[in-house]
């Protein structure tokens, strides 16, 4: 049922624009993983409520996320990506100058953990879609960087249902993966500088709110 209903939703979408859609499918062909639709679709409402001026994002891939993400921003905005990956960055490079992006892209090479390290600064919007297994190392230098009432959106965080599997129901090679998510997710709901809404939307997103007053004085203040 749930496949039926991603399909029609899918179906519903209209065209981006020419260069969005030709890297996309040189993606999709190449099979290089992407956001999917649905997340796509979510993820540019949430930029346009947003309207961030600085985003970052963990995972660069071929660009085609930073891209997408890039027409949806105000015109004065700015993407910064990390990508470690050596193949897919003269990649992501090049598709960003094709879109003539490069202006407003910029992209660091290295260690997402290091590299985030080493930033500074406040980001309205920080989209992470990187290694799976390291979420929960990057999430404290994501909440640093990430400024008051800024979103933070972890993508692919269900691992296409593997997730709400006990650890033995998972093959031996992701059961690594699979504890450092539920670990994650336990994370995110339970932080008190965030409140947190994880959705069953593509391969499941966590939308995260950064706020500066403690959750035991909201809960106070309804009583």
């Amino acid at each position: 049922m749930y496949e039926r209903i991603a399909t029609y939703i899918c179906s519903l979408e209209t065209p981006e624009s020419e260069i969005i859609e030709t890297i996309e499918q040189e993606a999709l062909s190449a099979r290089i993983p992407i956001i999917r639709k649905e997340t796509q679709s979510f993820l540019k409402t949430l930029l346009l409520i947003k309207k961030p001026l600085h985003v970052l994002e963990v995972g660069t891939a071929v660009g085609f996320s930073a891209l997408l993400m890039s027409e949806y921003m105000p015109e004065n905005g700015h993407i910064t990506t990390i990508e470690n990956y050596e193949k897919r960055i003269p990649v992501a490079r090049e598709n960003f100058k094709r879109a003539g992006r490069e202006e407003r892209i910029v992209l660091i090479e290295g260690d997402a953990l290091q590299v985030m390290q080493s930033l500074s600064g406040n980001y309205d919007f920080i989209f992470m879609d990187a290694a799976k297994g390291q979420y929960l190392n990057y999430l404290p230098e994501a909440v640093r960087l990430l400024a008051p009432g800024g979103i933070l959106v972890s993508d692919n965080i269900l691992q296409d249902g593997d997730v709400i599997e006990s650890r033995f129901a998972v093959e031996r090679r992701n059961r690594t993966i699979h504890s450092r998510m539920r670990e994650y997710l336990y994370e995110l709901k339970h932080r008190e500088d965030l409140q947190t809404s994880i959705l069953p939307l593509g391969d499941g997103v966590a939308v995260s709110i950064k706020h500066t007053f403690h959750k035991e004085h909201v809960f106070k203040n309804k009583c």
